[in-house]
This record gives structure tokens, sequence and C-alpha cells, in this order.
């Protein structure tokens, strides 16, 4: 893991294990270019297999963690935060009471569904958060984009680094900061690092962190070669 650092007690290019509030509390306000990440969803969700989610089954880490993205995002930068649509009103009360405005809403469009109910769920659904006045990107993308299917190998709800590149081209320049707080396995970091951006990663699981660790490990391996 490279600890090369920016700022005092800023890692970069790195991925933490621990609890993302407490992680981000030891950040420097108005440190971070870009955050993209997918939250746990309320939802206490359960694959195929069995695996599951930590703090997936309640909000209490909710508010604090998204007062501290607030704070460590730069003044007039974006966040894109996945959602899970059920719990909508208790996502949007906490990026609100963050101080995050709402400035534009992506769909991910899947070629599979994940369930079934009154509706087959074919997509997913993000919100970009901004922190005061960011600028226009200079050749805005589509509020609608394909997510193919990950395989969810390394973790339940795994994102496809083809639906997260676009996000962090449009958003960020080579060489800036890009934060997940809930890196789950790596999948922003592992975009970041294609994208040619740095990247600082915090997941709570040890097994799903490991996970990440190991397969930023392999993308350096590739690159080196």
């Amino acid at each position: 893991m490279n600890t090369n650092t920016i700022q005092h007690q800023l890692p970069v290019n790195a991925i933490l294990n621990g609890n993302c509030i407490d992680k981000m509390r030891q950040m420097p306000a108005n440190s971070i270019d870009f955050i993209l990440t997918d939250p746990p969803y309320l939802v206490n969700y359960r694959d195929r297999n069995g695996r599951s989610i930590q703090n997936d089954t309640n909000a209490d880490w909710l508010r604090p963690a998204m007062r501290e993205a607030y704070r460590v995002l730069k003044q007039d930068r974006v966040a894109i935060m996945f959602y899970g649509w059920t719990k909508v009103d208790a996502f949007f009360a906490a990026w609100k009471d963050a101080g995050f405005r709402p400035v534009g809403h992506v769909v991910f469009r899947k070629t599979y569904f994940s369930k079934t109910g009154f509706l087959s769920y074919q997509h997913e659904q993000a919100y970009l958060l901004a922190k005061g006045r960011p600028p226009l990107p200079a050749r805005p993308i589509a509020d609608v984009l394909d997510m193919p299917y990950s395989g969810n190998k390394l973790h339940p709800t795994q994102k496809p680094i083809a639906a997260l590149a676009p996000l962090i081209r449009s958003f960020t320049l080579p060489g800036e900061l890009v934060l997940d707080p809930f890196a789950g396995s790596g999948s922003t970091c592992a975009t970041a690092s294609l994208c040619n951006r740095q990247y600082l990663g915090i997941e709570l699981d040890p097994a799903y962190f490991e996970q990440a660790v190991n397969r930023m490990a392999r993308i350096r391996e590739r690159a080196a070669k």
C-alpha cells in the first residue's frame, strides 16, 4: 500500500481499514477533489450467496458520515453518491443537513434485473451533490449511463469500472484526488487509478478491505509490466 501524502494526515493512493467517520475526522478539511461512493442502502441486503454489507440495517452512521464527507471535500467541487431508492428520504435529509446541494441525478441502466416485485428492477441511481458553486464541466455527460454486469466476484454490490470511469473523467483532472468512504472491493479506487487520478478508499469490513488492497496491488503490477 502506497501511503505517500500530499498533506499532513492524508494518505494518497491507499485504502484504509476502519470506520469512515473516524478516518475522515483525521483528514484535513477541503482536501478532496471529488467523492464517488456507493454506501450501504439501509436495506439489509444479502446476495444469493448470503454475503451481506456492514451497517446496512440502520442509519446511525448516515448523517455523521455525510457531514464529514462535506467537510473534507474542497469548496466548489462535487460528490456523486449512490443510494437506495426506498430510503431516499433518509439520504436526502443527510445530504442537505451536511450542506450538500443536489445539482443532478444519474440513472445507470442495467441489461439485467437484480430482483422483481411490482416491477423488474433494472437500474441503479446516484445524486450529483455540490459544495458551493462548482464550475460546469466542459462536456457534460448524459444523466443516463449503461451499467454492465460486474459479476460481483469481489463484493455483493460491486460496481463496474465502465460505469464509474465517465464520472471520474468528467469531474476531475488527471492527478486529482478521488475519495471513496465506502470503498467495498475498491471499484472507485481502481477506476481512479486507471484514469490517472490519485485515490483514497476507506472500507470497514476486513474481508472486503483485503479484496480491495489485493485488487489495487494487481493493478499496480500490471501497470509496471
